[in-house]
């Protein structure tokens, strides 16, 4: 399973037909000259490593904490179940919610959507209120081709602690989606209170084709990513759950009585699979992009925002006829001087000689305890070197001032070749802010080889 594939390859996935030089990516190491400039420096790996925390899973998407100082790890399959693993180590058998039959089916040998977000109300512990993102069936009224509706949907947890509500579930908003891929699916609560969800741009290679809209930039014909007005896609989003009906617009949100949708908190996006925010320095909200052709991408994502997509992939122009070569020039603010902002991390991914992977899965900053050499770093991920066998490499970036940040591969002590040796998924956080990562072993959403893993320090450390 791949959330954010690029969709050409995708579909050769899903076809269960060969996919086209997809595996082109090496190992982590010093990069090719053809690469070297605007990216983030690659610098000498850390040493980890991990404990298996659950297996028997599908596909462990995010490892999520209720905050509620009970401990327990609700961990997000986008099989469809949200299951607990418990304080002392055990994994219910029972769900703690079944979206599954809620849910679009999913293509087994490959898909990006399913149950794909879930955020805890930060007075959980008194309301029993939370929100999941899934991908629906497409709703009643949606245009024409129209392949789904993402979903956000607020459920209750019932008397019993380790079992939700499921007829408690009250509809927040809903977004239909041209194309199967690019998702988005994050949702996340700020410390303002107010529910963050992240949205892809709808689909579809190079935005071309159903359900991409025309927008200020000429030299590519159109896309979700720069336009604000016509849908939701390729955003940030920012809503307030605890006033209006369905949802509150919080009035600092930048499109508040201007041109443009109110929900919109940032733009300029391309598949923001997995975001979070740091729980120190500011709050500060980190949003993986996956990419296109070349490039992958990390961004602080703040308030009016447009992060280039489609104008640009990472710090690059962005051809979207040719996208593996990259035009001489392009705008770097829209015509009302909204500048383009770059991310603070970029690396080349497989479609070029010397490129790190498939896709940028997006982490979490460490603010744990067990591994000191990680204190404050920005811990990520990527897909894979590339889509068969899976191999998934482990990341971590650290701020050095202005500029891209730096990335180091984060070895594996107790692996023989020092990888995970999973397709990466994602990442997610306990209550002591040490961090998990939930891989597996095969493409698509089904069968049983979905792991979760804590990251714990290397023998001797």
């Amino acid at each position: 399973m791949r959330f954010p594939i690029r969709p050409g390859i995708g579909v050769l996935l899903v076809g269960a037909t060969a996919c086209q030089d997809v595996d082109k990516a090496v190992p982590v190491g010093p990069p090719s000259p053809s690469i070297v400039a605007l990216q983030s420096a690659i610098e000498p790996p850390l040493t980890i490593d991990v404990e298996l925390v659950a297996d028997g899973l599908t596909s462990p998407i995010q490892i999520v904490s209720a905050d509620d100082q009970t401990r327990r790890l609700f961990i997000i399959d986008q099989a469809g179940l949200i299951r607990i693993v418990t304080r002392d180590g055990v994994l219910l058998p029972t769900p703690f919610l079944d979206v599954r039959s809620r849910m679009v089916p999913l293509m087994p040998g490959f898909d990006e959507r399913g149950l794909l977000g879930l955020a805890f109300h930060r007075k959980y512990k008194q309301n029993g209120r939370f929100f999941v993102y899934y991908t629906a069936p497409l709703r009643p009224g949606a245009p024409a081709g129209y392949n789904s509706t993402a979903r956000i949907s607020e459920f209750r947890v019932s008397s019993n602690p380790n079992i939700a509500n499921p007829a408690s579930e009250r509809v927040i908003l809903e977004e239909d989606k041209p194309q199967f891929n690019h998702n988005g699916g994050t949702l996340a609560f700020g410390n303002d209170d107010f529910l963050y969800i992240s949205l892809g741009d709808g689909g579809g290679a190079n935005d071309v084709g159903l359900g991409h809209v025309e927008d200020w930039y000429a030299g590519n014909g159109g896309g979700n990513g720069q336009d604000k007005e016509a849908n939701l896609l390729g955003n940030i989003l920012r809503i307030d759950i605890d006033n209006g009906t369905p949802y509150g617009i919080p009035s600092g949100n930048p499109f508040v009585g201007k041109p443009g949708r109110d929900e919109i908190w940032a733009y300029g996006l391309r598949n923001p699979y997995r975001m979070s925010f740091d729980t120190k320095h500011g709050h500060r909200l980190f949003v993986g992009d996956a990419g296109q052709g070349r490039w992958e991408e990390v961004s602080i994502v703040e308030r009016g925002g447009n992060y280039g997509w489609n104008v640009k992939e990472g710090t690059h122009c962005f051809d979207a006829e040719n996208n593996t070569v990259e035009p001489e020039s392009c705008p770097s603010a829209e015509p009302d001087g909204t500048p383009l902002r770059d991310p603070i991390i970029e690396y080349a991914n497989s479609a070029q000689p010397g490129g790190i992977g498939v896709t940028v899965i997006g982490g979490n900053v460490y603010r744990g305890n067990r591994i000191k050499s990680l204190k404050g770093m920005y811990v990520f991920g990527d897909f894979s070197k590339g889509f068969f066998p899976a191999d998934g490499t482990l990341l971590a970036a650290s701020e050095r001032g202005r500029g891209l940040w730096p990335i180091r591969e984060l070895r594996v002590a107790s692996s023989a070749n020092g990888r995970l040796n999973d397709y990466i998924l994602g990442f997610g956080v306990d209550e002591k802010g040490e961090i998990y990562v939930g891989g597996k072993d095969v493409l698509g959403p089904s069968g049983t080889t979905g792991r979760v893993y804590r990251l714990i320090p290397a023998p001797g450390d």
